[in-house]
Parts: C-alpha cells; sequence; structure tokens
C-alpha cells in the first residue's frame, strides 16, 4: 500500500493549491463517487433492504451532511458559534414551501435554491450582534434567534398557508416528465437530487474556503484584532460567513422535508435539532470539510443501525432500543473526543500521514 507524493510533480502554484493534489486523493474520490452513484442505487447496502437503506440512511446522510457543511462554515473555519442551526433549516424549508404555493410551475430545484438564498438573508440580519459580541455571548444571541424563528413558524399563519395542522407538505414535482419530490416519487430519485446537491455544495465550499474569503474568514477565527489590522474587515467576513452558511443550512432545510419527510411542523427544527447538527461538527471535526461527512454518518446511522438490529434481530421494544441507541451514542462520543479531541477528521488525518510513511510509520 502506497500513498506517496513521490513522482508527482507541481510545476505551478495553482497545482500545488489544488483540493486533491495527490493522485491517490483523486482516485479515491472517484471511487465514492462511483459507489454513491452508481452501487448504492443499484445495490443498496448489504444485509439491509433496499427502501430502508435510501430512505431511513442515505437519504438523510447526505441532507445532514450538507447542514453539518454549512455549521462548519460558520463554527470551525470563521470561529462564529451558532445554536440556531434547526431553525434556519425551518426557514429554508417555509421559504421553498411558499415559492411552490406562489409559483406553482416553478421548478422545485430553483425554489430549492432560492429558499437558500432567502435563508442567507435571515441569518446576515441574525449574524449583525456578531460585529459586537463573540464567544457564549454570540452563541445566547444565536439561541434567541432560535427562539424567535420557532415563534414565527407557530404564530404566522401566513407560512403554512393557513393550514389546520400547522403543517407544510410537499406536492408532488415533476422534472423531465419524472416526478422527483412528492409522496408519488421514487427514492432513488429523491437520493440522486440529495446527493448532486451535496457534491455540488462541498465542491463549492472547498474552493471558496481555499480562496481569499475562506483566509479572510480564517484570519477572523484565529485573531480578529490582527485580521482587522492587516485590512481584513470583520463586517464583510462574519457576515459572509453566516450568509454563506445560512444559504446551506437553507438548502438542507428545503432538502429534508421536500425530499425526505414530505410534510413537518415545527417540531423538526427545534433547539435538540440544533444540538444533534453541533454534535455532528464537533465530532467530525472543527473546520473539516472531510469531518463533516464522518459527523453526519456517525451521529445519524449508528443510532438507527442500532434500534434496526435491536428490533429484527432480538426484538426489542422499539422505546427501549431508543434509549439505548442513544446512550450507546453519548458513550461513542465521550470515547471519541477522549481519544482525539480533535474530531474524527484528525483521526483520518493521522492515518493517512502514516500511510504516506509505510512501512515505516513512526
Amino acid at each position: 500500500m502506497f500513498y506517496r507524493e513521490t513522482g508527482q510533480f507541481k510545476s505551478k502554484y495553482k497545482e500545488e493549491l489544488a483540493a486533491f493534489p495527490l493522485f491517490e486523493d483523486k482516485i479515491g474520490v472517484g471511487i465514492l463517487l462511483l459507489l454513491a452513484y452508481v452501487a448504492i442505487p443499484i445495490f443498496g447496502i448489504p444485509g439491509l433492504s433496499y427502501e430502508f437503506t435510501l430512505s431511513a440512511i442515505m437519504i438523510p446522510v447526505v441532507i445532514f451532511t450538507i447542514t453539518t457543511l454549512g455549521l462548519n462554515i460558520l463554527l470551525g473555519f470563521a470561529g462564529q458559534i451558532s445554536l440556531g442551526t434547526g431553525a434556519f433549516m425551518g426557514v429554508g424549508a417555509y421559504s421553498c414551501y411558499k415559492f411552490m404555493t406562489i409559483f406553482p410551475d416553478l421548478n422545485i430545484l430553483i425554489c430549492v435554491i432560492l429558499s437558500g438564498l432567502v435563508t442567507a438573508f435571515v441569518g446576515m440580519l441574525f449574524g449583525l450582534p456578531s460585529l459586537r459580541i463573540k464567544g457564549f455571548y454570540l452563541m445566547v444571541a444565536t439561541l434567541a434567534a432560535q427562539f424567535f424563528l420557532e415563534w414565527a413558524f407557530i404564530r404566522i399563519p401566513w407560512l403554512y398557508n393557513y393550514n389546520n395542522s400547522g403543517g407544510i407538505e410537499g406536492p408532488n414535482k415533476e422534472m423531465f416528465g419524472i416526478i422527483i419530490s412528492g409522496p408519488q416519487s421514487d427514492a432513488t430519485t429523491r437520493y440522486l437530487v440529495c446527493l448532486t446537491f451535496l457534491v455540488l455544495l462541498t465542491w463549492l465550499a472547498s474552493n471558496v474556503i481555499r480562496g481569499r474569503i475562506g483566509r479572510s474568514w480564517m484570519m477572523i477565527r484565529d485573531m480578529d484584532i490582527a485580521a482587522e489590522l492587516i485590512g481584513v474587515r470583520p463586517l464583510t467576513a462574519k457576515l459572509s460567513a453566516f450568509a454563506f452558511s445560512s444559504f446551506y443550512v437553507g438548502i438542507s432545510g428545503a432538502l429534508m422535508v421536500f425530499f425526505w419527510l414530505g410534510a413537518a411542523e415545527v417540531e423538526s427544527f427545534d433547539i435538540n435539532h440544533s444540538f444533534t447538527y453541533l454534535f455532528m461538527v464537533i465530532i467530525g471535526g472543527l473546520g473539516s470539510i472531510t469531518g463533516c461527512y464522518m459527523g453526519a454518518i456517525l451521529v445519524w446511522v449508528i443510532p438507527v443501525l442500532i434500534k434496526e438490529i435491536g428490533k429484527t434481530s432480538f426484538g426489542y421494544d422499539a422505546f427501549v432500543m431508543e434509549n439505548l441507541s442513544i446512550i450507546l451514542l453519548g458513550f461513542m462520543i465521550v470515547v471519541i473526543l477522549i481519544v482525539e479531541p480533535h474530531g474524527l477528521a484528525r483521526l483520518w488525518q493521522i492515518a493517512k500521514q502514516k500511510l504516506r510513511m509505510w512501512p515505516f510509520p513512526y
């Protein structure tokens, strides 16, 4: 097994700063894309039913990875903490719902993107306190945004079209003659749509982070006063981080409702979900795009598999397995953070470094 830079020469700075400077990285990403786009839609995951694989595991993992990417941009790269992620997902979901009802002939993918833009604007508004406060005080300010937006989702009937249930539902939407969302849509189609969004947004995030805007975020995160002295404008850097992060979170909220759940109420965007997304970022690793994938997979997939195995193999009650999965997940989180406080991404980075030094890894 070889994982080397040896013989891989770079003649341009652009090549040296590429997202995947090593040939082995490109091969690995290509294999993962092949598995995600071809193997899973055709074969699923061995040992699990096809419908369960897509609807209960793959689609939510893809959507929550987008959420984690958005939160990690704000928290890991820009150093601005937020506890309002769940509410911002709600902004994206309700915005998409309003676009679909006001403009019924508009393509749903355009509605999803527009909902992300609306959430970006709302995120900028609630990011204004970051210009004067930071740390624990900013966390409290974003927590206030969470409660205010939850109140708005309940108390403003216009947002859910005066529905008696107070919830929003996704109608059937077609594209090129194929139903891609709604009750009659196929799980494979919805999975491929969400996966395409994830790939494009990951590519966008990796390029922005390695560029001028991303460097300004990291300078503000490391030392805001020094960054301002060398020409970085805190106003532009912090608000752009909130806008960029909220754009991702808003898109994930729209995808969650209209490409996974099919319907949602305000409880789908409460504070408990905000903490769950925060755990995904911390476990995966702050300031790491790879960590976003790892955190979302661990926090979501492990409890689902534990509950499924307990019910099907041992016949345990669903309520018992629900509590057992929470206990085991909490135990794994503690163990991972004790072993490596910088998250799973740091463990993966160490493993890659050992492979690059093989057969003398120490």
